[in-house]
């Protein structure tokens, strides 16, 4: 029976559901599980309903990064969403869709389950945070026959590198299974301000992710004993070294590092390097600004206008074969330049 005042009817009251994860669910974090349940529902509440434990997965409390497996019970607690909000949800994510450019990028390694691309600098992985399409929508939109295209992890935006596509599900969950049980082998290139210590080989100070007061997130060191620090290894061995650095901090000069991560932190290498006092060359939200608006002058010598990160080596099982696969990915020639300019010793 339905409930009229002034002519309108009453909507139900939201009640509580109880989700079975199906084939499509397996090894899907829970953030993204939700937000294909909750269409219409704003991010910051998601994320809210999570952290007050309302959300529960086999009766437990769970973390917006816990994976999925096949028969969990997902608990979603009564949200209420109106049918225009959701159908308007809806309607724009299929109109993103629809309207994210084909593309495809540089291929590094392919077959029946498998993409490793090359991703460029300054392309997001994923639409969203004021991104409307990214690497996967691009993706999908160059390959409409495609029936499963998924990412297996994530890159920063303004990092390059290898990043890798999963195309079945059960390739899906093999390759994020190995990333979470610490399987993988991940080794980028950067280059930071500074003369890297010799003897400073290991980085485990615990990282602690935090919210800027427009919502940006941003991540800083903690002290071992801080409950909210998430442990963290970083492994750096010396590439190149050397050079003069008139821009912003002389004579600092620079140092080219092979940094291996071992934990796959929210901008862990980043927060870990600049811990140090040797911030990676051109990075915005943890670097020497002074000397990153001074590389990226109009003619200036040397010149960067991009974050010198890159994922140069990933070492992995094949999800299929369990045969060991390696794959790298060469500098840009952007990096490649800027390290002839500061180390040419290294090029």
């Amino acid at each position: 029976m339905k409930h009229i005042i002034g002519g309108n009817p009453i909507p139900p009251l939201p009640q509580v559901k109880l989700l079975t994860v199906d084939e499509d669910g397996v090894g899907q974090r829970l953030d993204n599980y939700l937000m294909r349940q909750l269409k219409g529902v704003p991010k910051t509440h998601v994320y809210r309903i999570i952290r007050s434990g309302e959300v529960r997965v086999n009766k437990g409390r769970a973390s917006a990064e816990t994976r999925l497996n096949a028969g969990d019970v997902v608990r979603l607690p009564p949200v209420r969403v109106s049918e225009r909000a959701a159908e308007k949800a809806q309607a724009m994510a299929e109109q993103v869709a629809s309207h994210a450019p084909a593309r495809e990028f540089a291929i590094l390694y392919e077959d029946e389950c498998l993409l490793a691309i090359n991703k460029p600098a300054g392309v997001a992985v994923h639409g969203g945070s004021g991104v409307s399409f990214g690497v996967i929508e691009q993706l999908r939109m160059a390959r409409p026959q495609a029936k499963f295209l998924e990412l297996v992890h994530r890159l920063d935006r303004e990092t390059s590198g290898i990043l890798l596509v999963a195309k079945k599900r059960s390739a899906l969950k093999n390759l994020q299974d190995q990333f979470r049980e610490r399987e993988t082998g991940k080794t980028y290139l950067a280059l930071v301000l500074g003369q890297w210590p010799a003897n400073k080989k290991v980085l485990d100070k615990p990282l602690h992710k935090y919210l800027l007061p427009d919502g940006e997130r941003r991540v800083k060191v903690v002290t071992k004993d801080d409950p909210d620090g998430m442990a963290s290894m970083t492994l750096v061995k010396i590439r190149a070294a050397g050079g003069q650095n008139t821009t912003g901090v002389a004579g600092r000069g620079y140092s080219l590092l092979e940094v291996t991560i071992k934990t796959g932190r929210t901008h862990q290498i980043r927060v870990h390097l600049a811990s140090e006092g040797m911030p990676i060359a051109g990075d915005d939200k943890y670097g020497d600004f002074d000397c990153n608006k001074a590389l990226a002058r109009a003619g200036a010598q040397p010149s960067l206008k991009r974050m010198f990160l890159h994922a140069w080596r990933l070492r992995c099982k094949h999800p299929v074969s369990d045969e060991p696969l390696e794959l790298l990915a060469a500098l840009p020639a952007e990096l490649t330049r800027f390290v002839a300019e500061v180390l040419p010793q290294a090029a």
